[in-house]
């Protein structure tokens, strides 16, 4: 795992936070204006993204970090993340910061086995 720049000091600060449980602080690394494409579709603006990710923060149960690379502008953090509906769901953010915050974010995650453990808790 690198440990230098700027990007991925505050990707990896994000993601502390947030499998940490601490959404409040998580969201003091998201711009105001945050574009981030989801698998479910893009989100525009901090409040849309809060939306998005506050749901999944409250039913995480752990995560591991796997791997984080990056340099002053672009960042990837490779994660899985163990959930009330899935125990290990790996995923990956490609983040792009400006001033100090992540402005531009694409989440890669598979949706299906998030989509069956539903089902399955429906039936």
């Amino acid at each position: 795992m690198t440990q230098g720049g700027a990007a991925l000091q505050a990707a990896l600060a994000y993601h502390r936070a947030w499998t940490g449980q601490d959404f409040e602080r998580a969201m003091t690394y998201i711009a105001e204006d945050i574009v981030c494409h989801a698998p479910g579709g893009d989100l525009v603006g901090a409040e849309a993204f809060r939306g998005f990710m506050g749901p999944f923060v409250q039913s995480l149960t752990g995560a591991e970090l796997l791997a984080a690379f990056g340099d002053d502008v672009t960042a990837v953090v490779v994660y899985v993340a163990h959930t009330v509906l899935v125990r290990d769901a790996p995923g990956a953010e490609l983040v792009t910061v400006e001033d100090g915050r992540i402005a531009r974010m694409r989440i890669i995650f598979d949706r299906l086995p998030f989509e069956a453990a539903r089902r399955a808790a429906s039936a």
